[in-house]
């Protein structure tokens, strides 16, 4: 194993890299990566691999082993003295062998170095099965070196190079972990998750009493807290949420208060600093404005309790860009047009490493001069084109009366519809023609 020098100028300092929600597998927006796209990656990007074994997998996949990659990179030329994870490693609770290498890749770069990391168990990382092994619960089962996993509800003392740190883990919980079924029977689901959010705030305020002062604190939980900003974590939920009041987390006994689960970066309170750092890549295009990083604090393990924390620092990372183009089109204006037009004002701004829609809005009677294959084409520098949406806007139809209903012809019915979508005359005599040919092929069949 290689030993890592301290190499910051203030010995009596602890870096804490705070990193959460990787999620390892989510593969929306991409395609087979070529030979050329793998070639082109990052020169941090799976250091002495062979890449020729990541030919033909998703794009997806390979942008957020990238801006992993960087993570790890910053935490070994900057001298971190822990990697902090809290929680979803991956998208699927069964993450495929290839998700659980490219993970334990990384990890085991920052392992091989001498750095410690810290992982709980998020709720991406759960088994769909209670009493089943966690993805993460590898690495304890090898001995990996500096590698401690937070699977249950409990404090961990950790030794760093710059000191001894004690972190209070509060993973992803399962409600039967705290109620049985007898319980729960006659309770509503509002009733079981008070429940269950109160007994985790009295466990949580029983381990919290037990922590040394003089010893800098952590926690690390994944969870919602009250008054956080939802982001698109919400259209990967797996489960129900527990919600825990920020007061419950923004104990004075905390030196830092390390939160994963919601993708949206922010700082809920300054003292102590309850923090989300967010994805590191976007998921979807709720996230299209979010900027995507890990935080990197500073503690001063020689001060008192409440006095520790000395700076914290929001890092981004270089995520895959999305990128959304709106067209409104005007009546009796070319929809191709406006949608080319508003295209080629985006052409200096990184097409090529954006993950690109479009979402146009028209009348009923522009949709049929709309070519969605120009559109298409004008697109195609795009690292990816997720879509082209249309919305268009169509008149309220008319129906007929039953008695009318009944009295009119197929055919007449068909006419009445053509003549109120303002259909051509030649297009109409060629629709009419193949509708009286079907019927009379019907009844044909019939008689």
């Amino acid at each position: 194993m290689l030993t890592r020098k301290r190499q910051h100028a203030y010995p009596y300092l602890v870096r804490i890299l705070h990193i959460s929600d990787i999620h390892i597998g989510v593969e929306s927006y991409g395609h087979a990566a070529s030979e050329a796209e793998v070639e082109a990656l990052p020169v941090y990007f799976a250091p002495g691999v062979d890449r020729s074994q990541f030919v033909g997998v998703s794009t997806r996949l390979l942008d957020f082993l990238t801006t992993f990659d960087w993570s790890v990179d910053y935490a070994i030329n900057h001298s971190v003295d822990l990697v902090l994870f809290s929680g979803d490693a991956y998208k699927s609770r069964d993450p495929s062998q290839t998700h659980q290498r490219e993970f334990a890749r990384r990890i085991a770069r920052l392992s091989n170095v001498g750095i410690p990391v810290f992982l709980i168990v998020g709720n991406h990382d759960l088994p769909h099965v209670a009493n089943r092994a966690t993805a993460l619960e590898i690495f304890p089962t090898l001995g990996v070196a500096n590698v401690t996993v937070g699977a249950t509800l409990d404090t961990f003392n950790v030794n760093t190079n710059a000191g001894p740190l004690q972190i209070i883990a509060l993973p992803w919980i399962r409600i039967g972990q705290f109620m049985a079924k007898e319980e729960t029977r006659d309770m509503t689901l509002e009733q079981i998750k008070n429940s269950v959010e109160a007994r985790l705030t009295a466990l949580l305020d029983q381990e919290i009493a037990q922590l040394d002062p003089s010893i800098p604190a952590i926690l690390c939980a994944h969870v919602t807290v009250s008054g956080a900003k939802l982001g698109s974590e919400r259209s990967m939920m797996l489960g129900n949420d527990h919600v825990l009041g920020l007061g419950t987390m923004a104990n004075p006994a905390f030196d830092y208060v390390a939160l994963g689960h919601i993708h949206k970066h922010q700082v809920l309170t300054q003292n102590p600093p309850v923090v989300y750092p967010g994805s590191i890549e976007r998921i979807d295009f709720s996230e299209e404005r979010d900027e995507k990083g890990f935080m990197v604090i500073d503690l001063d393990h020689t001060k008192p309790r409440g006095d520790r924390n000395v700076t914290i620092e929001f890092v981004r990372v270089a995520a895959r860009k999305m990128l959304t183009m709106d067209v409104a089109t005007s009546p009796g204006e070319d929809p191709t047009d406006a949608a080319l037009e508003v295209a080629g004002k985006f052409a200096g701004e990184g097409l090529e490493e954006s993950i690109v829609r479009m979402r146009i809005t028209m009348e009923a009677e522009q949709e049929p001069a709309f070519s969605e294959a120009r559109v298409r084409q004008a697109l195609t520098s795009a690292f990816h084109l997720a879509g082209i949406d249309r919305t268009v806007h169509r008149e309220r139809r008319t129906r007929l009366g039953t008695e009318d209903a009944e009295k009119i012809s197929p055919m007449m019915a068909l006419r009445r519809y053509l003549e109120s979508r303002n259909t051509p005359a030649d297009r109409e005599k060629q629709l009419t023609e193949y509708a009286e040919l079907l019927l009379t092929e019907e009844l044909e069949g019939t008689s």
